[in-house]
């Protein structure tokens, strides 16, 4: 999702304004009319969210407009009421009581508003030709606001589908407020990284309704439109309130010099940088990072420490096949180098109001996080039970086993065992941790591949942690597990 989720100033077509252009008189309980798809063809008029609809003059005086996002540089508020859209809440990165997102109690799809339903209409539709829908939404935003060029990465392979992925799993959710809400403010803090303003979004959201308009012939009618236009308008207004927060509070980027980089493994470094003033993060939290030699290009990656009173950061770094980013830090980076970070972002960090015991499952370079909650328990000094899971492919890619064994001699609270796959003797993981337990007093910490991640899940609760004590940072695995 790491892409410039915004665009253009002047985002009409017509030259003067257009939909989703930022507000000059906020208005919260405003959500929108319709207005004009590329074929310029106009949608039904609606009336907006909490306002009387016995005004004819008004309503006509709207047509063809929205409610407009709020400026970058106005005082942030709450998140708008819409129809279908999520309304404010704390952030994962807010500094009191980190905990997971809790998840909604019941399915979205026995819950789902009007706006939900046809908006998955649409994701349903254009499911099979995502590529081609990727393509002409990307020609069409180039096209009709070049200016935006520069906010992107010079080659187009690596961003791909990230910006509209980020979009269509924002709108096809708008309903889980519990997930989405901090989902889209981690996106607007952290976009600011790209230069991007409140005055930027409406382009986005023009050629995002343009494209699906091409594409959803069978589902889009105007009522579908409306629809769309209410779920962005949310969408991008929860990201423009975030990013005008946080920049009365922070940078949008700090540079970061390397001052060591340590060689694990072949393909595995640990990279540990200084940052050019105070970078404050939690345990258990990740952040974004650019390197000189591939510009634009961001990736995520997790701090392998608790904050540490010198104020470096390590980050645990595995080279990957035609992985630009990942190649860079591993193989080309040394000290001396300057890199460039990102906010911090993230949930999985650990209540110390409580003393529930933490059980942790780390695969691969997913150990880097899962040290750093090990470390801040043992800082702040409280004993509670900590059983650690750490899986690899092989022997070979347990490079941070030392490590955790020697926290786990410091530590007689610390547990941690070693799971590889390919040693028929061992069950894989997170199938051990059945073997293990009971689990019943622990909340459940998992970082690693997106499939270990479901898996994950899917064994803890088989047996018999709850959803809303199983925590991670996998946006589309947290939707997939509540809904």
């Amino acid at each position: 999702m790491d892409a410039p989720t915004t665009t253009s100033a002047d985002s009409g077509s017509d030259g003067g304004g257009g939909w989703f252009t930022p507000r000059k008189t906020p208005d919260p309980e405003t959500s929108g009319p319709e207005r004009q798809d590329a074929d310029d063809r106009r949608a039904g008029p609606e009336h907006p969210v909490g306002r009387p609809t016995h005004d004819p003059s008004r309503q006509r005086a709207d047509e063809g407009r929205i409610p407009e996002p709020r400026s970058h540089r106005e005082p942030p508020h709450a998140a708008p009421a819409a129809t279908a859209g999520p309304t404010a809440a704390a952030g994962p990165t807010a500094p009191v009581g980190p905990s997971a997102e809790p998840r909604p109690p019941r399915s979205l799809r026995d819950t789902a508003s009007p706006d939900a339903i046809l908006v998955r209409r649409t994701m349903e539709e254009i499911g099979p030709v995502a590529d081609q829908v990727t393509s002409y939404f990307y020609a069409l935003l180039f096209v009709r606001h070049p200016e935006l060029r520069p906010l992107f990465p010079a080659a187009m392979d690596t961003q791909r589908d990230r910006l509209l992925r980020a979009l269509l799993t924002a709108a096809e959710h708008v309903d889980n407020k519990l997930v989405l809400v901090p989902y889209l403010k981690n996106l607007g803090r952290g976009h600011r990284k790209y230069g991007t303003h409140a005055a930027h979004y409406p382009a986005v959201g023009e050629c995002l309704i343009a494209a699906l308009t091409q594409y959803a012939k069978t589902t889009w009618s105007a009522e579908t439109e409306a629809a769309w236009v209410r779920t962005y308008t949310t969408i991008s207004q929860v990201m423009i309130d975030a990013a005008a927060e946080d920049e009365l509070k922070a940078p949008a980027w700090w540079l970061a010099e390397v001052v060591s980089h340590d060689l694990r493994t072949p393909d595995i470094a640990v990279v540990t940088v200084r940052p050019d003033q105070p970078y404050p993060f939690l345990a258990g939290q990740y952040t974004t990072l650019e390197t000189p030699w591939w510009p634009r290009i961001w990736r995520h990656y997790s701090f392998a420490s608790a904050p540490r009173s010198d104020g470096l950061l390590s980050f645990h770094v595995k080279a990957v096949p035609a992985g630009w980013v990942s190649n860079a830090l591993v193989h080309r980076a040394r000290p001396g180098d300057v890199l460039r970070l990102g906010p911090p972002a993230g949930s999985m960090t650990v209540d110390h109001n409580t003393d529930s015991g933490l059980l942790c499952l780390g695969g691969g370079t997913g150990i880097a996080p899962i040290k750093a909650l090990v470390e801040d328990v043992a800082e702040h000094g409280r004993r509670r039970p900590v059983e650690v899971f750490y899986g690899a492919r092989t022997d070979h890619d347990l490079y941070d086993i030392d490590t955790m064994l020697r926290l786990q001699q410091s530590h007689h609270w610390l547990s941690v065992r070693p799971i590889v796959d390919r040693q028929a003797h061992h069950l894989q993981l997170p199938d051990a941790v059945r073997e293990y337990g009971p689990w019943n007093e622990y909340d459940a910490y998992l970082s690693g591949p997106p499939g270990m991640i479901r898996s994950g899940v899917d064994a803890l609760r088989s047996v018999g942690i709850p959803g809303d004590r199983i925590r991670h940072d996998s946006i589309e695995e947290l939707v997939a597990a509540a809904t």
